[in-house]
C-alpha cells in the first residue's frame, strides 16, 4: 500500500471515529393519555409501544391511562400530555368551542359504539316510549346523543327522567331505572355474561339517525403546528400498531395483560373482537384505520348547533386535520 492510500485510509478511520463518537439523535419525548385505563380498547396503541413501532418511529412514547375523573381534552390542550385518545367527535368540536386547542388527527370507533338498553318485558321498544321513563347515560358527551335522539323522534328531554350512569352496570341490573347506555365491546358484553342478553331490547343511535364516532386521536394545536413530523411519525406507527394488533390478537391480549394483570382475559378477547368491528366499519374499512368521517361529523355537527350543544357553529377544518393520514403509509391503514 503506497504512502497517499495510507494516509487516505487513516482519514476514512478517522472521520469513521469521529462518527461513531457522535451521540445519537435523540428520540421525542412523547405522551399519549387514554380516556380510560389499559383495556383492549386501546390495544394498538400498547402494541405500538411494546413492538417498538414508536421507538422506530423516533418517538420515546409514554403511555398514561386515563380514568373518571381525568379529561384527555384538557390535559392534551394545556400541553400535559403530548396526544391523546378522548371521546366522540362532539367532544372535539365542544372542546374547540371552551378555547382548548385541539385537533383530530384520527377517529378509531367508526359508527356509535354504544346502544341503549333495557328489558324486554319493559314495554320500552323505540324511543318515543322512553317518555315517563328514567333514562341513564354517561355525561362524557353521550348525553348528546341521547338529546338527539329525543329530538328526532319529537320527544321532549322534560318528558324523560335523564340521571347520570356511573360505570357500573348493576343499577341497571337491579332496574333501578328503565333504560342504560351500554358500549357494544364492554357493558354489553357483561350483561351478556350475566346471562341478560335474550332478555334485553336495544335500541340504536344509528336507526335513528344519529352516527356518532368514538375515540378521536387529539393533539395540541400548537405541538401540531411545530413538530408535524413528530405527529406523523406517530399516526404512522399508531396505524401499524393496530393493524398488528388485529392480525395478531392473541399476542395483543398478552401486550395489554402484561399492561394490567388484574383484567380478565376472556372479557378481553371479547372486548377485542367486538372493538375490530367498530375500528373496521364504515370509513375504516373503505379508507383505512382511524379514518375521520368528515360527512359524518358535518351532520353531528348540525345537530349539536341545532340543539345548542355548542352555540354557534365551529371551524370543521380547524378542528380536524386528516392530513396526517393521508400520508400514512396505505398498507399499514388497511387489513
Amino acid at each position: 500500500m503506497g504512502i497517499t492510500q495510507r494516509r487516505r485510509l487513516g482519514k476514512w478511520v478517522v472521520g469513521f471515529a469521529m462518527l461513531a463518537a457522535l451521540p445519537a439523535m435523540a428520540a421525542e419525548k412523547v405522551s399519549l393519555r387514554l380516556k380510560w385505563l389499559a383495556q383492549a380498547q386501546f390495544a394498538g396503541y400498547y402494541v405500538a409501544k411494546a413492538k417498538g413501532f414508536y421507538e422506530q418511529a423516533g418517538l420515546d412514547m409514554t403511555i398514561n391511562p386515563g380514568g373518571p375523573n381525568l379529561s384527555v381534552d384538557t390535559l392534551v390542550g394545556s400541553g400535559n400530555d403530548t396526544f391523546g385518545v378522548a371521546g366522540g367527535t362532539e367532544v372535539v368540536l365542544i372542546a374547540r368551542e371552551k378555547g382548548l386547542p385541539l385537533v383530530c388527527i384520527g377517529v378509531g370507533v367508526q359508527r356509535t359504539p354504544y346502544v341503549y338498553v333495557t328489558y324486554n318485558d319493559s314495554g320500552i321498544k323505540t324511543v318515543k316510549d322512553f317518555k315517563g321513563k328514567k333514562v341513564a347515560t354517561w355525561f362524557t358527551g353521550t348525553q348528546y346523543t341521547l338529546y338527539s335522539m329525543l329530538a328526532h323522534e319529537g320527544v321532549k328531554q322534560s318528558e324523560v327522567t335523564i340521571v347520570p350512569q356511573s360505570g357500573s352496570m348493576a343499577p341497571f341490573v337491579e332496574k333501578q331505572f328503565d333504560v342504560a347506555a351500554a358500549t357494544y365491546y364492554n357493558e354489553l358484553n357483561t350483561l351478556k355474561a350475566q346471562g341478560l342478553g335474550d332478555k334485553l331490547t336495544l335500541i340504536k343511535p344509528d336507526d335513528f339517525g344519529v352516527v356518532v364516532q368514538q375515540d378521536t386521536v387529539v393533539v395540541n394545536e400548537k405541538f401540531r403546528n411545530e413538530k408535524p413530523a413528530a405527529v406523523q411519525a406517530f399516526i404512522n406507527a399508531s396505524v401499524k400498531g393496530w393493524k398488528y394488533a388485529l392480525q395478531n390478537r392473541k399476542e395483543a391480549i398478552d401486550i395489554i395483560m402484561a399492561a394490567a394483570p388484574s383484567l380478565n382475559r376472556a372479557h378481553q378477547e371479547a372486548m377485542l373482537d367486538e372493538f375490530a368491528k367498530l375500528l373496521l366499519a364504515g370509513q375504516g374499512s373503505a379508507e383505512g384505520l382511524l379514518a375521520i368521517d368528515m360527512p359524518a361529523i358535518g351532520k353531528l355537527h348540525e345537530s349539536l348547533v341545532e340543539y345548542k350543544a355548542i352555540k354557534a357553529p365551529a371551524d370543521l377544518a380547524k378542528a380536524f386535520d386528516p392530513s396526517f393520514l393521508a400520508k400514512a403509509p396505505p398498507a399499514d391503514r388497511k387489513l
